[in-house]
């Protein structure tokens, strides 16, 4: 594996040349496994059909581990090439400008002007939540504000309909009214108290 870092490819593409070659050298070591699994599965199947064979299963699993172990020395020294090639011609990048560093090549800046940058970014978002923070709270006091009229224009109603049953007694002015309606309800509370009295000293007697 490539010790340079390639950190302007890894930039550029979003990962590291060197992990993607890995990624490859391991796929192909795992797909080199599978198929020698197979290949010594087929053997061992076909020396069942094989009257009187004297090679054991254990004899064909060492020989397939040989093969593999040969196999794997060969790929690693063709993938040795094989990454080189690639690192240097397919995921190279030539001295080209990306994107994202056009406008640094356009508006240079120093680091304290990076800094202070940064500064303004933050000062910025710590604004903003605390705006955001009031507007959440005067939402809230807002929908309070909106039960506490609905509560209000009930009692006004409530209200309202009493003074209509006043005017329909008799009674225009509301605290008349309301007064009226006191006494009434006192009267209507005497009488359900004698009526409890009285049926009380009935069963007793």
């Amino acid at each position: 594996m490539s010790v340079d870092p390639m950190t302007y490819e890894a930039q550029f593409f979003g990962f590291t040349p060197q992990m993607c070659m890995l990624r490859i050298c391991i796929a192909f070591q795992d797909y080199l496994f599978e198929v020698m699994q197979a290949v010594e599965w087929v053997i061992l199947k076909n020396l069942d059909g094989i009257p009187d064979c004297e090679i054991s299963p254990v004899q064909i699993h060492r020989c397939t581990e040989k093969f593999l172990s040969f196999m794997k020395g060969c790929f690693d020294n063709l993938f040795g090439k094989m990454e080189q090639l690639f690192l240097q011609l397919i995921l190279c990048i030539p001295n080209i400008l990306l994107p994202e560093d056009k406008y640094k090549e356009i508006h240079p800046y120093s680091e304290e002007e990076f800094q202070h940058l940064q500064k303004e970014i933050d000062q910025l978002q710590e604004k903003y939540k605390t705006e955001l923070y009031t507007k959440q709270t005067l939402l809230a006091e807002l929908e309070e504000q909106k039960i506490v009229q609905a509560k209000l224009k009930q009692t006004l109603a409530l209200f309202a309909e009493l003074q209509n049953v006043g005017r329909d007694h008799g009674t225009s002015d509301f605290r008349e009214s309301l007064v009226s309606l006191v006494q009434n309800s006192r009267k209507l509370y005497n009488i359900t108290d004698d009526v409890e009295k009285e049926s009380k000293r009935l069963k007793i007697s």
